[in-house]
């Protein structure tokens, strides 16, 4: 079993004005005096992932996290299903990104990314590739329209009963199995004027997310499904950037991969992933020149055999 390093107690931290009405809560953590890196969470709408902390020596990185525009303690919330998304996009993120590290005095840093957290990663550095000493990235997504389809239609060839439950949910707003279902869930959560309907939305979301994860070694309900107010959060966001392939050109990220060229690279991805099928992460790494690919026998959550890649590229970019 991998050995973790112990969890990082953060010694900073706060909410930061990005404008638009917006405030991202981020923590510091780890040695003062160590190797900068940031940590972009999953989603969109995570929050960052407390394990992922433990991949980084605390006496050897100065480790930030941060919750994207309306998750977890960034303010608004997208909890509310009243509060506007109109101001937060890819884009927006992006620049929130810069913000904190001009706020914090970081010239360059390590970023690490898993899941959507490697897509914003892949369009800050192509956006900022001076910013950039080093990218760790697991779980490769691009969000493209494509591996949307695939997420939420094609992936429903692996689990028939859960997926039939998925787009049943989409029926009070028209959706239907052959139709685009993450714009029938967009409608239900962002536009449908009865609570009731908007929050059975969002649960039922939220448990074809977990479906899709259920065949993996040691796979347990997520706990955080059971929280309404995460649920509806999570939803929102997602069928939101879902809904919009992440204001993203088609295979944009893949175009301007060349951008990332001298910038040290590792990718790791699971050959088994059913939600982002391992070829993503292939032509990534053929785009970038000089990247190192890892596809390991393990699914989209990973286990040790992605821990093992990952933090063993944090300790050789550690030096």
């Amino acid at each position: 079993m991998t050995d973790l390093f112990p969890p990082p107690e953060p010694d900073a931290g706060g909410l930061l004005d990005v404008g638009d009405g917006h405030r991202i809560w981020w923590e510091a953590m780890g040695n003062p005096e160590g190797k900068p890196a940031v940590q972009l969470h999953g989603g969109p709408g995570g929050a960052p992932w407390g394990g992922g902390r433990r991949w980084f020596d605390p006496a050897r990185y100065r480790l930030v996290a941060f919750d994207q525009r309306m998750a977890g303690r960034s303010l608004p919330s997208a909890s509310d299903p009243m509060q506007p998304f109109t101001a937060n996009t890819t884009h927006h993120l992006v620049d929130d990104i810069e913000r904190l590290r001009e706020h914090l005095g970081i010239e360059r840093w390590l970023v690490c990314g898993a899941s959507w957290g490697v897509t914003l990663a892949l369009a800050y550095a192509e956006r900022h590739p001076e910013r950039v000493s080093e990218l760790v990235l697991v779980s490769i997504t691009l969000t493209r329209r494509s591996d949307v389809r695939w997420l939420y239609h094609g992936a429903g060839r692996f689990f028939p009963e859960e997926w039939s439950r998925f787009a049943a949910g989409a029926a009070p707003a028209g959706g239907s199995a052959t139709g685009d279902l993450v714009a029938a869930y967009h409608h239900l959560l962002h536009e449908h004027p009865d609570p009731g309907v908007r929050e059975r939305a969002a649960l039922e979301w939220c448990v074809w997310e977990d479906a899709v994860v259920s065949l993996e070694e040691g796979w347990q309900p997520n706990p955080r499904y059971d929280d309404p107010a995460f649920r509806m959060a999570f939803a929102r966001t997602v069928t939101h950037y879902f809904h919009h392939a992440a204001w993203l050109a088609d295979d944009e990220l893949l175009a301007n991969a060349g951008r990332l060229a001298g910038i040290p690279g590792v990718l790791v991805h699971g050959r088994l992933d059913i939600g982002g099928p391992p070829d993503v992460a292939w032509h990534l790494s053929r785009a970038w020149p000089g990247s190192e690919l890892h596809l390991v026998r393990t699914g989209h959550v990973g286990g040790d055999a992605m821990l093992d890649p990952a933090m063993d590229a944090l300790r050789r970019f550690a030096s």
